[in-house]
């Protein structure tokens, strides 16, 4: 009657929350943090508190994961539809006349008792959302199936587009193109669109002086995403100006050479010849002092992560799980990716920054939560098999 009566432990109680997480992708989590660190106290130490910042946000991020990974995937499931109606009515009132909060001349905020960001909740709502509308029609996918899902994407891409921020519609974008790739759309269909992107990026190369002249405007983008896309084919006509990110970001990476210049000794960071060295070109700051060597650890690090999220998704026990892991997977890949194209100079300045290495508390908390849905698909798979 006293085993039977006796309360379980405070560690008894307190067990699930810490068991059941993948060891290794912790482990690839604690690389990547670690050289975050590393390098943001380099690049930082001198640049107010934000290097102290920077460690808070990271622990505000491991709060955000231990949090999300207790929530099992079907209460994900549950939230996609209420989170992404919300995410996208916020969109909607954003873009209203005199509600939205405008900065730099774009209108991507809101005051609702703090101000907010709507854009960032679609890069999780996104795949969560096309995650689950693919769970519904499983076993009887359709074309028409895969053209509701374009509707669900292009929405609220068009309304992020229009503020307009090209960075984060060009995330949200992927996000939802990745779980639609994911559910099972043809070869048939995405070569041709892959086909006519490298053809349209071959035309704007060859054309570039022509299309790039003075007085010549291009239909659909704004002025300053033009801009963009001219200084990336010639940064040098305006060296001093639009293009002087883009060249002195890659003379810092090229001066890193095999072993880089050395920790704290990088001469582009610390002469302030690198703008946002702690924020979106914080990649060149680290490539400067660490050299080739550092940067193909860092590939190392990020390809070692990316494997361990779409084996997770791979053994994932459905459809909503499969989707959503190998969408937020790949979602690190592509902030990855355009981030270090557009500081080496092989894509547009966009604003998208680099996973744990660069500054930002709103992109941190937005890693952990993506951290935290990979780690919560994990758990659900250790329980079913345990």
């Amino acid at each position: 009657m006293n085993a039977v009566l006796q309360r379980p432990s405070l560690w008894q109680r307190a067990r699930p929350i810490f068991t059941g997480y993948d060891p290794w992708l912790a482990l690839a989590i604690a690389c990547l943090a670690a050289l975050g660190l590393v390098t943001m106290y380099s690049a930082g130490f001198d640049h107010g508190t934000r290097f102290v910042d920077h460690g808070r946000n990271m622990l505000l991020a491991l709060g955000v994961l231990l949090v999300v990974s207790q929530v099992p995937p079907q209460r994900l499931l549950q939230l996609a539809v209420p989170l992404y109606l919300a995410g996208l009515l916020l969109l909607i009132i954003t873009a209203l006349p005199g509600v939205g909060i405008t900065k730099k001349g774009a209108t991507r905020w809101l005051n609702v008792g703090m101000v907010i960001q709507p854009s960032e909740i679609m890069k999780i709502a996104m795949p969560l959302m096309l995650a689950w509308w693919f769970q519904r029609r499983e076993g009887q996918l359709r074309v028409p199936d895969f053209l509701v899902a374009g509707v669900l994407l292009m929405l609220p891409v068009g309304l992020i587009m229009k503020q307009p921020d090209l960075g984060t519609s060009l995330l949200v974008l992927a996000a939802g193109l990745y779980v639609i790739f994911f559910a099972g759309l043809s070869w048939k269909l995405i070569l041709p669109v892959v086909a006519l992107g490298g053809a349209g990026i071959l035309a704007l190369v060859l054309s570039a002086d022509a299309i790039c002249a003075d007085g010549v405007r291009w239909p659909v983008l704004h002025e300053y995403q033009q801009h963009r896309i001219c200084t990336l084919l010639d940064p040098t006509k305006d060296p001093l100006g639009k293009g002087f990110h883009i060249i002195q970001g890659m003379i810092a990476i090229g001066s890193g050479g095999i072993t880089g210049k050395g920790f704290m000794q990088g001469t582009q960071t610390h002469l302030e010849f690198i703008p946002e060295r702690t924020t979106d070109f914080i990649f060149a700051a680290f490539a400067e002092e660490f050299g080739l060597a550092g940067v193909i650890t860092l590939l190392v690090a990020f390809t070692f992560l990316l494997f361990r999220g779409l084996w997770i998704a791979s053994e994932a026990p459905t459809v909503f799980t499969r989707l959503l892991a190998g969408a937020v997977t790949l979602s690190f890949f592509t902030y990855a990716f355009v981030n270090m194209g557009m500081v080496s100079g092989i894509l547009p300045v966009v604003g998208v920054p680099l996973p744990f290495i660069s500054y930002g508390g709103t992109a941190m908390v937005t890693l952990g939560l993506g951290l935290g849905i990979l780690m919560s698909v994990a758990k659900s798979r250790r329980l079913m098999q345990s």
